[in-house]
């Protein structure tokens, strides 16, 4: 183990823009984040049920598509991003809305491969120019606030209805409401956030996200016969590699120009959002390194861009997928932080929490037991995931609007969104901008042109400022 000076910058090997790290040498191991890391897990597993609803998998590919996520999941701190990493998840509705104009199989594989193949090159371009986020500040805010609340209202409407069948909130109504009732509670609450300042039960609770919401779920689930019994197997999981080769672009197929170009709008939509979570991503980080003075921590946006893109390309070609390959898991990374200021002794390095996290939950899907007593209940993790999502986006979306106009074009942008996809709810939302929003500020203002140009220019950092608190 190569011991940090106090003050200094953890321990690497150089290799470009990038600081490489092995556990073990370069940071501890951390046992919180494992153990953490073994529940948490089945959110990771969560994503099955989409890979075989939207892209006609069978389990067993659908989990050897999740093997691959997981090695993506190691690689950020590994490289030197000190972000614990994630889907983009408040994208998901709106890619599921994308494949929904494509048949389950080789169609919805070659259309994802498009769709996630214009993600890594968005993020790599903007991160190898280093213009990366100059792209969403060309975005108004009314219209980051239509992406963020339509994404929540597609999530939440998937959970009642999905393509004319009932989804799992009606058909599972006892587990799913209960579990999103204790994960709002434990996330959201102002009365809880007052209690866990004085008790540590409820702060140790706080610790562990979206857990105790699951678990809750889960009994709920077994108790009222919503979810069969698990079936508890031995051994070692087994990923079906032999089969899983017939499921890649190379077998069934690479995209169309056409589909290429439909997959445009879902592309931007999903950058606009996962740049924001960078943003939420790093100042975490942040206010965890101003906190303690024993460690220098290295932030790096480029980095952060051109990882994602890594990861987004890794997954085009080895395991197109639903969630996309996010730059952080706020709440997971939001814990490690908070438990970093607790001291070194607490945790050496921001990277012996993040990194000890993935590799654990790396670790937890070749666990057998593990996986086949949440195999049952895996729609649960996902639902869970989705309607925290929406939530959060819709309460997120609402607050940075700043006026009446902005207001109204959002809303409605957001509807058109949810109900007919990323093309028409951002074609939406320009048009509703220019014909509402730009000819509100001119009539009521009644200002220059040069004058509403600054105020929008105004507008657009009062925002970014106010993402930033949050």
């Amino acid at each position: 183990m190569i011991n940090r000076p106090d003050g200094a910058e953890q321990p690497f090997l150089q290799a470009g823009i990038f600081k490489i790290r092995v556990p073990g040498i370069h940071y501890q191991w951390s046992w919180p984040e494992f153990f953490q890391a073994m529940i948490m897990f089945v959110t990771s597993l969560g994503m099955i049920p989409l890979l075989t609803a939207h892209l006609g998998l069978p389990y067993e590919i659908a989990l050897t598509y999740v093997f691959i996520c997981g090695i993506g999941f190691m690689l950020p701190t590994f490289l030197g991003d000190p972000l614990v990493p994630g889907w983009i998840t408040p994208a998901i509705p709106v890619v599921v809305l994308f494949l929904g104009n494509f048949e389950p199989g080789p169609e919805a594989i070659r259309a994802l491969f498009a769709l996630q193949f214009i993600v890594a090159f968005i993020f790599m371009f903007l991160g190898l120019t280093k213009l990366g986020g100059k792209l969403v500040e060309l975005v108004p805010v009314s219209m980051k606030a239509g992406i963020l609340i339509g994404a929540g209202i597609a999530a939440i409407m998937g959970e009642f209805e999905v393509g004319g069948n009932v989804g799992r909130l009606a058909a599972t109504p006892y587990s799913i409401i209960a579990g999103t009732g204790v994960a709002l509670y434990l996330i959201f609450s102002e009365s809880f956030k007052e209690w866990r300042k004085s008790n540590k039960f409820a702060k140790a609770l706080a610790n562990y996200g979206m857990v105790p919401a699951l678990v809750v779920a889960m009994f709920i689930g077994w108790m009222v016969s919503e979810y069969p019994l698990p079936d508890i197997q031995m051994g070692i999981t087994n990923m079906a590699f032999s089969e899983y080769f017939n499921y890649l672009p190379f077998a069934v197929g690479f995209p169309g120009l056409d589909i290429f170009l439909f997959a445009v709008p879902t592309a931007i939509i999903a950058y606009i959002i996962a740049f924001g979570d960078i943003i939420v991503g790093h100042t975490l980080i942040r206010r965890a390194d101003d906190f303690r003075q024993d460690e220098k921590i290295d932030l790096d946006i480029n980095r952060t861009h051109i990882i994602t893109s890594i990861r987004n390309f890794m997954h085009a070609f080895l395991a197109p997928y639903p969630g996309l390959a996010g730059p952080i898991w706020t709440a997971v990374t939001a814990v490690v932080a908070e438990r970093y200021k607790f001291g070194r002794k607490a945790m050496d390095s921001i990277y012996s929490g993040a990194g000890t996290f993935w590799i654990a939950g790396f670790i937890a899907l070749f666990i057998l037991p593990l996986v086949s007593i949440f195999q049952p209940v895996l729609p649960i993790a996902l639902s869970l995931t989705l309607m925290i999502t929406g939530f959060l986006c819709i309460m997120v979306g609402t607050e940075i609007i700043e006026s009446q106009a902005q207001r109204g074009v959002a809303g409605l942008m957001a509807v058109v969104l949810a109900v007919y996809g990323a093309g028409w709810g951002l074609l939406a939302g320009i048009a509703l901008y220019f014909l509402i929003e730009k000819k509100y500020s001119a009539q009521e203002v009644e200002v220059t042109e040069t004058q509403v140009e600054k105020n929008l220019n105004t507008q657009v950092q009062v925002s970014s400022s106010q993402s930033l608190g949050e």
